[in-house]
């Protein structure tokens, strides 16, 4: 079992940053799928970034395309989301999933984190 515990949210002016950041409980993390997704009032969740385990390969939602950065610290079992030039729109719940295969946007994570909310002021 692999748990996921996310931290970094906050209320954030439109043009701002935030990084979030997501720990693992277990080591075996680094050989794992990562992702996040967010899910606004609302609407459905959505796919945000995800990165492979082992090439580092990432892919993004063409909205956060270019001001999105997802990373991974594998000695540190965490995986993070840079997110500059913040809009109203990216305002959300925030969450860290992972899985032995790829995460993306047309897959479902076996694992999830609790969410981190993330607001944008305009």
């Amino acid at each position: 079992q692999v748990q996921l515990v996310e931290s970094g949210g906050g209320l954030v002016q439109a043009g701002g940053s935030l990084r979030l950041s997501c720990a693992a409980s277990r080591f075996i993390f680094r050989s794992y799928g990562k992702g996040w997704f967010r899910q606004a009032p609302g609407k459905e969740r959505e796919f945000v970034a995800g990165i492979s385990w082992n090439s580092g390969s990432s892919t993004y939602t063409d909205s956060v395309k270019g001001r999105f950065t997802i990373s991974r610290d594998n000695g540190k079992n965490t995986v993070y989301l840079q997110m500059n030039n913040l809009k109203p729109e990216d305002a959300g719940v925030y969450y860290c999933a992972a899985d032995t295969n790829r995460v993306a946007a047309d897959t479902t994570p076996q694992y999830w984190g609790q969410g981190t909310q993330v607001i944008v002021s305009s």
